[in-house]
Formats: C-alpha cells, sequence, structure tokens
C-alpha cells in the first residue's frame, strides 16, 4: 500500500494511471499502509476504477506484473548468474566426458591407432577424413572439442565472477567449490542464511535423508569434501576438518552478502584452526 495512511484516503492506486502497468507494479512493491482499510471501495471514489470488480482486475495485473519484475531482477542477479554457469559447466562436463568415451570407442574402430578422452579427440579432430567414416568420426571428435572448450569457458568466467559475487567465500574455498555452495544453497543470500551444519552437509542429502530414515550414519560433509582440508585430512580427523570448514565458509558467506568486503584474516584463522587439527592426529591424540 502507500505511504501515505489510510486516513489520508490514498492507497497503492493514488496518483496512477490504471493504464499506467509498469507505475502499478512499482507502486504495489514498494507501497505499505500502517492499518487495513476497505481499498477497492476508496478507489472507486478515488475515480481510479469504476467497480470493485475492475479494482480487482487492475490489482491482479499490478500484481503480477510486479512478480515478474522481481523474479526478472532476481535472475539477473550476480550469484545467479554464478548459478547458471556452475550448472551449465557441470552438464557440459558430463556431455563432454560421455561422448569422448563414444568417440574414443568409434575412432578405435576406424584408425589404427586409438586413445582416451578429450586428448584424443582433438588429434582426430585435426585429421582429414578419407572416408565417410572417417568423415563422422572427425566431425565427432570436433563437437567433443568444441564442448570441452564450452566447459573450460565457463570455468573461466567463473574464475573471474565468483570473487567478485563472493569474495570471501571464494578466496576460502575456491571459485568452483564457492560456486557450488552458493548453487546449492540457491543463492548467496540463502547460504548467508544457514548455519554451519547445514552448509557442512550441502551436496549430501541423498546421506542425510537416509540417516534420518535409520538406514546410515550421519555424514559428516557434502561437497566440502572436495576441499583439500577436507580431503587431505587424515580420515579420523576430517569431521574436525569439516566443521572447521564450514565454519569459516558461513561466516565468509555472511560477510560477502551483508557487507561484502574481503577479510583476509578469516582464511587465515582457518589456515591455524586446520594445522591445530592435523597436529593432533600427528600427535597420536585422535578426536
Amino acid at each position: 500500500m502507500s505511504e501515505q495512511t489510510p486516513a489520508q484516503g490514498a492507497g497503492w492506486f493514488a496518483g496512477l494511471d490504471p493504464e499506467d502497468a509498469d507505475a502499478a507494479a512499482e507502486s504495489v512493491r514498494e507501497g505499505r499502509s500502517e492499518e487495513p482499510a476497505d481499498w477497492p471501495a476508496r478507489a472507486v471514489n478515488a475515480g481510479f476504477a469504476e467497480s470493485e470488480e475492475e479494482y480487482y482486475e487492475t490489482l491482479h495485473e499490478a500484481t503480477v506484473a510486479a512478480t515478474r519484475r522481481a523474479v526478472r531482477e532476481r535472475e539477473r542477479a550476480d550469484d545467479r548468474q554464478v548459478i547458471h554457469a556452475v550448472r551449465a559447466m557441470d552438464d557440459l562436463a558430463s556431455t563432454t566426458n560421455e561422448l569422448a568415451e563414444r568417440h574414443a570407442e568409434w575412432a578405435g574402430a576406424v584408425f589404427d591407432d586409438a586413445g582416451t578422452g578429450v586428448g584424443y579427440a582433438r588429434d582426430v579432430a585435426d585429421r582429414v577424413p578419407e572416408t565417410d567414416a572417417e568423415e563422422r568420426v572427425v566431425s565427432l571428435a570436433r563437437r567433443v572439442v568444441s564442448l570441452a572448450d564450452e566447459r573450460d569457458a565457463e570455468r573461466e568466467f567463473l574464475d573471474r565472477q565468483v570473487p567478485a559475487v563472493a569474495p570471501n567465500l571464494a578466496s576460502m574455498a575456491g571459485p568452483v567449490l564457492a560456486a557450488r555452495l552458493i548453487e546449492l544453497a540457491g543463492g548467496l543470500e540463502d547460504l548467508a542464511k544457514m548455519p554451519s551444519g547445514t552448509v557442512q552437509v550441502l551436496g549430501a542429502e541423498d546421506a542425510l535423508f537416509a540417516h534420518l530414515r535409520g538406514n546410515a550414519p550421519s555424514p559428516k560433509h557434502g561437497v566440502i569434501y572436495t576441499h583439500e582440508y577436507v580431503r587431505g585430512t587424515h580420515p579420523d580427523e576430517r569431521g574436525s576438518a569439516a566443521r572447521a570448514l564450514a565454519g569459516k565458509l558461513t561466516i565468509a558467506a555472511r560477510i560477502d552478502h551483508y557487507s561484502g568486503d574481503y577479510r583476509p584474516e578469516l582464511e587465515a584463522e582457518l589456515d591455524e584452526r586446520i594445522a591445530t587439527i592435523r597436529e593432533r592426529h600427528e600427535g597420536g591424540d585422535g578426536e
């Protein structure tokens, strides 16, 4: 509703042209009222609408337009671009690997030499085909190379974009893992609002649900396992390392969302904590 009070007789429609959908959408999104009122009747009395039915039709159009604008703004936000990019990179990686395997099988049946992976596809892509079969194999190789290049381009985009969106998270986790955490959470704001225990098991939802059903132990970590501080720590201490990492990543996400300033001391504190955890195992104390 409008910032004016109901006693003044104003609503979200005050001063608006009923045909101006954009202005109506903005008023619906930004306006407010301190108390409820009979807004349909006031709209009719103010000459905004000829009837209550017309008022509700206009309100419906305005709220739909406001919702669409909000969705567009959210989708264009920097963290949403990170989410789309990391999903695209993962899809491209999966498709590239699958086609590279298919290409290697086919190329091995056509050419005398054999190989595997994208590297082999790059080699075959440079050849001049002499038969119809070779032409198809070379064409497939070029498609594999193209997909691999696009995958690499998405990775390069993340390397540039994530530090700009979440400098502390990117520095501590690396751009790709930071992007995965943002994607799994649904956005940087959502990640910033999560407790560290939830951040710790992001990506391990299947294992967590199995644990809640009583069919498996509680997972100690999710996607953060790929971080060297978890993966590179002795199994007996990985739970402690995962908790320490998740705690600092949670703080980093909150700082990135609410202030955006880079704080290198966070990473230094994490380094010190992980060193202590690893020394504990080396000293034979265990968890």
